[in-house]
């Protein structure tokens, strides 16, 4: 597991550098660091995020999946081989696709969690839940329709 913390560190520290012996500079390049330092690591996300699907390509089999904890990332290759109970991908699926999704921090906490208690990957699981909630969406859609009065 890597933590982000020391690369945005030393970015702040080469802003810092850039502006020694400026008060002033000095002062606005530490804002600047400050205010920077989410989009940094959502930057360094998409990298390591990019650089896996690389690597993924070039692999024979399995392909090496980014899961991020907080400020830890682990870079993490998962087998092929299925298990019984993973959704089988439907036919008119050839690719994936990106996607970025915002939730509330406690959400995304429950959602890793249950993807650990699973021992997959979070996009795994989210992918499996949504799958999940549509195809039961589209059962009810494909039920019986009942009429009639009922007296309690």
């Amino acid at each position: 597991m890597v933590e982000t913390t020391p690369f945005l560190d030393a970015i702040r520290g080469d802003l810092q550098a850039l502006t020694v012996g400026d008060d002033a500079a000095s002062e606005t390049a530490e804002r600047l660091g400050r205010t920077l330092e989410s989009s940094l690591q959502l930057r360094l996300f998409d990298t390591l995020g990019q650089a896996a699907l690389e690597v993924s390509e070039q692999l024979p089999s399995g392909h090496v999946e980014v899961r991020l904890a907080g400020r830890d990332v682990q870079l993490v290759f998962v087998s092929d081989e299925r298990t019984d109970d993973a959704p089988t991908p439907a036919s008119d699926e050839t690719g994936t696709a990106r996607l970025t999704l915002r939730m509330p921090e406690a959400l995304k906490s429950r959602v890793e969690q249950a993807a650990a208690r699973d021992a997959i990957s979070t996009n795994a699981w989210l992918v499996r839940a949504i799958t999940r909630g549509l195809d039961r969406t589209a059962k009810r859609r494909t039920g019986n329709r009942i009429t009639g009065y009922a007296q309690g």
